[in-house]
């Protein structure tokens, strides 16, 4: 575990939960969107608690309207959840509390990537990033060019990386795997190091 390894091969570390309330607007269309795929769920005997359940609620939502609906809903209540305008408050806090510190942020879907990169004029890296451009970009934050990174699940695994003090975590899958790739993006160790992940 990261904790057992904190001070042998990798750096000191702390971890930071922060939780961000939906707006009432924000709540209220969730709550819609969620009812009404819910509802078309219930209806299809449909229980998303199994990957079974996934599956067959992709199978029938592109069978029907009713069912595209429902899944168009799912989509709209993730996005919804991933991308509260709280988080993009909280996110501008922690970059202005820890500037000019290498910082990584990890968010689950390239809009909201997309969305940071453009709100707050930070560098962006998707799966859509053309190698070359991942490369340089890379490269640009390893030497401090580029003190701030926002990208989605395409640095997990198989990507060096260079070392960052601070990460940010807005959005994920909540798999261990993704938490433990994603924090080990931090945590290179090096004397007098500390780092801190943000989950947001």
């Amino acid at each position: 575990s990261a904790a057992a390894l904190a001070g042998t091969v990798l750096a000191p570390h702390y971890v930071v939960r922060l939780t961000v309330k939906l707006s009432l607007r924000e709540r209220e269309r969730y709550d819609a969107l969620v009812a009404s795929r819910n509802h078309f769920l219930q209806s299809c005997g449909i229980h998303l608690g199994s990957v079974t359940g996934w599956q067959a609620f992709v199978r029938a939502s592109a069978r029907s309207r009713a069912g595209r609906r429902a899944m168009l809903a799912h989509r709209e209540a993730r996005a919804l959840a991933f991308g509260t305008a709280g988080k993009l408050r909280v996110l501008a806090d922690l970059l202005a509390q820890h500037h000019p510190a290498r910082t990584l942020i990890f968010t689950e879907d390239n809009a909201m990537v997309y969305r940071i990169a453009r709100d707050f004029l930070i560098p962006a890296n998707t799966h859509h990033t053309p190698v070359q451009e991942r490369h340089d970009l890379l490269q640009h934050f390893r030497s401090g060019d580029y003190p701030v990174v926002v990208t989605s699940r395409v640095l997990n695994e198989g990507v060096d990386v260079p070392e960052a003090s601070i990460a940010i975590l807005l959005s994920g899958t909540g798999s261990r795997r993704e938490y433990v790739q994603r924090l080990g993006r931090i945590l290179r160790r090096r004397e007098g190091k500390r780092a801190v992940l943000y989950e947001v």
